[in-house]
């Protein structure tokens, strides 16, 4: 994905399809954005650059429930290319070895 205006709309065109406002704001974000969930409400710092805000949605966005039936279908392969950068395979969990004690 490259880094411009364009790519920054498709992504934001995922949350808008899913009825999700992006606002830009000034604000005291330790990560660069702040989800209002109730309200589907997502505010970015402004003083991102452009490829601040692209990474930060490429973040957020799989944290957000997100109607795949409303996407349209290049929102749909974008959605779908976003999850696979981000989500990764899912670890197997530690097997530790459980003796059962039997009292004699």
């Amino acid at each position: 994905m490259k880094f411009n205006q364009q790519s920054l709309q498709k992504l934001e065109a995922i949350l808008s399809q899913s009825e999700y406002v992006v606002r830009y704001e000034r604000g005291t974000f330790q990560s660069g954005w702040c989800l209002l969930e109730a309200k589907k409400i997502v505010v970015l710092n402004k003083f991102l650059d452009v490829e601040g805000r692209i990474n930060t949605l490429i973040d957020l966005i799989p944290q957000i429930d997100i109607n795949y039936d409303k996407l349209t279908l290049d929102s749909q392969r974008l959605f779908d290319e976003v999850n696979k950068r981000i989500i990764p395979p899912p670890a197997t969990p530690l097997e530790i070895p459980f003796e059962e004690k039997t009292e004699s």
